[in-house]
């Protein structure tokens, strides 16, 4: 039986679901959640001390880890009274194969194009 050979599109189109990517593309469409990112990615904070960095509620705050740990970008630990906010170690790995799987495949469809727009041009006649 012949082996299929899989584009890297379509290994992460395998590894990730239509929902989780749309997940992973709303969470990172916010500037705040960015940020709790970023942060979390430097080292483990409290979500109490995340809230301190923003002009919003420790509720609104909550919220936006909530996204963030939705879409698999980040996780909680709790230690004692605390939740402890880290970035998840693929997450952002992830985000960059689903952009680079979206690249690529736009990328095809205007090379496509552009075949196309050079056969359609005067001299070239058609085919």
């Amino acid at each position: 039986m012949p082996r299929r050979v899989l584009s890297y599109n379509q290994m992460v189109v395998d590894a990730l679901s239509d929902e989780a990517v749309n997940r992973l593309f709303h969470a990172l469409a916010d500037s705040t959640r960015r940020d709790i990112l970023r942060r979390a990615a430097a080292g483990e904070l409290s979500v109490s001390r995340l809230a301190e960095a923003y002009p919003m509620s420790f509720a609104a705050v909550q919220k936006h880890v909530a996204v963030l740990e939705a879409a698999g970008l980040v996780f909680k630990v709790r230690r004692g009274r605390e939740q402890l906010v880290s970035t998840a170690p693929d997450a952002v790995d992830q985000a960059h194969r689903a952009l680079d799987a979206l690249a690529e495949a736009w990328e095809g469809r205007l090379n496509r194009m552009s075949d196309l727009l050079r056969q359609d041009t005067p001299g070239n006649g058609p085919r």
